[in-house]
């Protein structure tokens, strides 16, 4: 069972991102059975994502051109491989032409938090104690960053989910 909370993408001011609604996502666990992503990496300096925005402009346009794009939904996983390199998984309905594929499964606990990208260490180790608050062992930790920069800023506000898979 896939089991993302579903988005209001209707709820888009800006044409841009759609705005966010923490509600299905905080402190929930959700199922993925072979949920197809399209995968891209970034260079980083200490962490620090360096081609971020070309990345995901690339990415992007490889999806759309596939066809490729959930309707409904949007998630973009993200992870620190090391100091060096981050991966950024993107929900995709099909394969895409020109990017590595994988799939995910298993549990996953997910908390919402809201803040700047500086906190996201803090949120890291908050994370690591909610897992352990409900009897679980994790492994992986990933971000959703729920919206651009630009849309955070219209919003108000700057959710990000954290995710870590459960084993």
């Amino acid at each position: 069972m896939n089991s993302l909370p579903k988005m209001n993408m209707e709820d888009n001011e800006t044409g841009c991102c759609p705005r966010f609604h923490p509600e299905g996502w905080d402190e929930k666990i959700i199922e993925f059975d072979e949920l197809l992503f399209a995968k891209a990496q970034t260079r980083s300096f200490l962490h620090i994502p360096m081609n971020f925005g070309t990345v995901m402009k690339q990415a992007m346009e490889a999806i759309t051109a596939s066809d490729a794009e959930v309707k409904d939904q949007y998630l973009i996983l993200s992870r620190d491989l090391s100091s060096w390199k981050g991966e950024h998984l993107f929900l995709v309905s099909k394969e895409v032409k020109g990017m590595e594929m994988t799939c995910l499964s298993g549990r996953f606990a997910s908390k919402v938090f809201e803040g700047k990208y500086k906190e996201q260490v803090k949120w890291m180790v908050e994370m690591e104690n909610y897992v352990k608050q409900l009897g679980e062992k994790g492994e992986e930790i990933y971000a959703f960053y729920t919206t651009c920069p630009k849309c955070a800023e219209h919003y108000g506000e700057n959710y990000v989910v954290m995710m870590m898979k459960l084993v």
